[in-house]
């Protein structure tokens, strides 16, 4: 096999991996608040049942990506692969709620030792013109498994609340095997530059990203990530306790925005930053978000909602590839620092987002919507700002 292609077999097992987990972390998004329910827990529980997750992954990911460095993509894959799988077990036979704490912990971890090691075996595997494939490959088996993930969690609930937790606890622990048997640690691609000896810490690596010509952008996917996570981690809770939404309901809800927003970047996101430039994508696609989040609070059933999330998670699509296109754009030499920095802020934002909502959420039901959505008004003036301001320097260095 020649290093001219893509590895194909080692590529399928890792797409399987990452639909897998996918799959396991979307599939509890419709049964969560019935847990929550049965735990006599409140909204911010809740929130803070998602942030953890989101917090464990933000920690551990440059601890992972070292280990992965030093002992090989495969063992970083296959022991984040036990840990997702322990997390579902755990899950599911928890009778106390520091439990549930545990397993999003455990589980978190897991997702900061799969995730980037597979994106990394991706670069061993491929050479520089068919690394934007293989990445691409495995970006969609990523978004698919998301998207299916509720999907099944609705239908699985139907044989009881703690099933789909079984079944991806199963399901990811076959990946162990598979991965364990099927792949091969891959030999290191000529392009791929040895990792440095001594790394700085995430917070430094972040306190040094003041100074890039691309903060206020950084800053800009914090605040979208914060603002999108109101959103996204309560509108299970919130159906749930207005309309009496089903878990089947919900996982309705979810796949049908997720394929939405699956669609749009498959098909139309290329199109529309080539005609319209990223920064009138960011601005339009800012005041959809806002707008829509918003009319949530108007909705009268199941078509307004599903309507509503569909336009949001539509908006949602849009945005973040356009952020980061501007960013990689803006980043130079400094691709891999511009790329770890955008996700670390994404990362924090998604922490965040989810506490601080649950939390609203128990004040009353529509204030993540209503702070989401300023937050959003925030970030669309800081992008209306920073554009302004290029456009002058772009003027300024004509003239000389």
């Amino acid at each position: 096999m020649t290093r001219k292609n893509i590895q194909q077999f080692p590529l399928f097992i890792l797409m399987m991996n990452m639909f897998i987990v996918m799959m396991g972390i979307g599939l509890v998004i419709p049964i969560m608040p019935t847990i929550i329910h049965e735990f006599q827990a409140d909204g911010k529980t809740f929130g803070f049942l998602i942030a953890t997750f989101a917090f464990a992954q933000f920690l551990f990911s440059p601890l992972a990506g070292d280990l992965s460095d030093r002992f090989g993509r495969k063992n970083a894959i296959v022991f984040g692969l036990l840990l997702f799988s322990l997390s579902q077990f755990l899950f599911t036979f928890s009778e106390h709620l520091s439990l549930l704490y545990v397993s999003r912990l455990i589980g978190g971890i897991g997702g900061a030792f799969m995730i980037p090691s597979m994106m990394a075996f991706v670069a061993d595997i491929t050479t520089v013109e068919t690394r934007a494939k293989g990445m691409g490959r495995l970006g969609a088996a990523m978004s698919f498994g998301f998207v299916v993930g509720p999907g099944v969690g609705g239908f699985l609930a139907a044989f009881g609340l703690r099933a789909p937790f079984i079944i991806a606890g199963v399901v990811a622990a076959l990946a162990v095997i598979m991965s364990i048997f099927c792949l091969k640690e891959p030999d290191k691609a000529p392009a791929v530059q040895k990792a440095p000896a001594h790394r700085d810490s995430l917070f430094k690596q972040m306190a040094s990203s003041v100074t890039k010509p691309y903060f206020i952008l950084l800053i800009m996917m914090f605040t979208l990530s914060f603002g999108l996570a109101n959103y996204q981690s309560t509108i299970s809770l919130y159906t749930d306790m207005k309309f009496d939404f089903s878990p089947s309901d919900i996982s309705i809800l979810m796949v049908v925005g997720g394929l939405a927003g699956v669609i749009v970047q498959a098909f139309v996101l290329d199109r529309v930053l080539e005609r319209f430039g990223e920064v009138r994508v960011m601005n339009t696609m800012l005041v959809v978000a806002a707008l829509s989040m918003l009319s949530i609070l108007w909705a009268a059933g199941f078509v307004s909602v599903l309507i509503i999330s569909g336009v949001f998670f539509t908006a949602a699509s849009l945005l973040r590839p356009a952020i980061n296109t501007t960013v990689s754009k803006m980043a130079g030499s400094e691709q891999g620092f511009a790329a770890g920095m955008n996700n670390a802020y994404m990362s924090v934002g998604n922490m965040v987002g989810p506490a601080l909502a649950g939390t609203l959420f128990d004040v009353n039901m529509g204030l993540p919507y209503i702070f989401g959505s300023i937050i959003i008004g925030v970030t669309l003036i800081i992008c209306i700002n920073w554009s302004r301001g290029r456009k002058r320097q772009n003027v300024a260095s004509s003239m000389h």
